[in-house]
């Protein structure tokens, strides 16, 4: 019975023991290099009483620390010498997600996270390990509102929930075209850069010479042969985040499970969806790929995402109207035309891509001639995502919702209805003035409370008054 008061599972000693360390791995490691040669067994006599009094803190967090739920609440107490308590309405709260690393898989536990309208940078409330099939219970018990009605519900009554699961071939065109050797790259580099100051000079420009006596062919060779690692790598990261990715719609409800290593079970109610988009980056977008994601309001970091909330990883472009049918009727037509952007507002797309590599261009010619060639070709690169960006910009007004499209490197597309769009904002300089255009900025509510803002630039100057018009009319 939730009613009754319990703690949590014993592994939370573990979980409250490692937290405490990291928060004192600072203190660990400066006092290691400060005494390492002078009272280094004082140091360690002293690091020895710290890291009792550290398990003893994590023993007794665990043993203070109760939940239950009662009146319509989940009542918590914590604290060894002060005791606090917090009480959550069920009302107020969000959404309950559940988290299960390996360690929590291998004892069959979970982590608990409730989140509220309040909720910001981190959970409401979080218990750290309970039992799986407690952490559902709770959670079957939090979502319930009203005893009357589910009085008046039938107890065995069996809703066939439409649902959709990510297959293992998508799993690895996902991984393939994530992206994501940009990003192992970039941590590689400040890696390497970190760790060079503790290799020794004689080894690194004997490895230094070694390298350059291989020759030109030989260090290529090994280039590509470390792209491809890192290219595996993003692969088996992206297969780890999403495997098993499963949504499910639950009522008002989204539930999504993903996760091959660490299992995540997030919920969305959908009444904080604030828009619903589709994503095409540069290499899934000719091969007809994209990526399903949700705006949600409030929440809080935990989530696991970094800004938006993935519906579905990958899916073919002509698959999207069906899912969203089947999870989001109310924000299907996404993928309908589109107004584009007037074709005079191409030398703006081209200017900004262009300006930059235009002066490094100019620089080189007159300095390094030789050169010229490579920032000629990053000129030719960024003139045509200048015009990729023209060309895929634009919007379509239906009645009660505004879709817009616009890119930076991927491709977006965004749809909201006119009861989410908090602000609105027409910009227009000089040039535009003359040239009848106008830029176009609406924000909703994102993550954290913080505002989420899409931006179409060079739209028709008459296009952007009709969705002033549009904007600022209330039923």
């Amino acid at each position: 019975m939730m009613s009754e008061q319990k703690r949590l599972h014993p592994a939370a000693v573990f979980f409250n023991f490692i937290r405490v360390v990291k928060e004192a791995a600072f203190a660990i490691i400066l006092g290691f290099i400060s005494f390492k040669d002078s009272a280094f067994m004082y140091f360690i006599l002293g690091a020895s009483a710290i890291l009792i009094l550290m398990i003893l803190f994590s023993i007794l967090s665990w043993y203070r620390y109760t939940y239950r739920v009662e009146d319509d609440e989940l009542r918590i107490e914590y604290g060894i010498f002060v005791r606090k308590k917090r009480y959550i309405s069920k009302n107020r709260i969000q959404s309950i997600d559940l988290t299960s690393s390996v360690i929590h898989r291998i004892f069959k536990l979970t982590r608990v996270n409730i989140e509220t309208a309040g909720s910001s940078t981190g959970a409401e409330a979080s218990l750290k390990a309970v039992k799986l099939s407690e952490g559902e219970a709770l959670r079957r018990e939090l979502k319930t509102v009203s005893t009357v009605e589910q009085d008046n519900e039938p107890e065995d009554a069996e809703e066939d929930w439409p649902s959709s699961t990510i297959t293992f071939k998508r799993l690895f065109i996902a991984g393939t075209t994530s992206g994501s050797i940009g990003v192992i790259l970039a941590i590689a580099a400040f890696g390497s850069s970190e760790l060079e100051q503790f290799i020794p000079d004689d080894f690194y420009d004997s490895t230094f010479e070694w390298i350059i006596e291989l020759g030109i062919t030989i260090m290529i060779v090994l280039g590509l042969i470390g792209l491809l690692l890192l290219w595996i790598l993003g692969i088996a990261g992206t297969m780890i985040k999403y495997g098993n990715f499963t949504i499910t719609k639950m009522e008002d409800e989204l539930f999504i499970t993903r996760g091959l290593l660490e299992k995540k079970q997030l919920t969305i109610p959908m009444k904080r969806i604030q828009a619903v988009g589709i994503q095409e980056s540069l290499i899934r977008q000719p091969l007809g790929y994209v990526t399903v994601f949700a705006e949600i309001a409030g929440g809080s970091m935990d989530k696991g995402e970094d800004f938006s909330s993935i519906l579905f990883p990958i899916m073919k472009a002509d698959e999207v109207e069906p899912f969203l049918q089947k999870f989001l009727p109310e924000y299907a037509g996404i993928t309908n035309d589109l107004t584009p952007l007037p074709k005079r507002a191409r030398k703006f797309y081209l200017l900004r891509s262009s300006i930059l590599f235009l002066i490094v261009t100019g620089v080189i010619a007159f300095v390094l001639p030789t050169f010229i060639w490579l920032p000629l070709i990053v000129l030719a690169g960024s003139a045509y995502l200048g015009i990729l960006r023209h060309k895929d910009g634009g919007f379509r007004q239906d009645d009660k919702k505004l879709t817009v499209r616009y890119r930076f490197l991927s491709r977006n597309t965004i749809t909201m209805y006119h009861k989410r769009v908090q602000a609105f904002e027409k910009k227009q300089h000089r040039v535009h003035v003359h040239q009848r255009l106008a830029n176009v900025r609406l924000s909703i509510i994102g993550k954290m409370g913080m505002g989420k803002h899409f931006t179409v630039k060079e739209l028709e100057e008459s296009d952007v008054n009709q969705i002033a018009d549009w904007y600022s009319y209330r039923e």
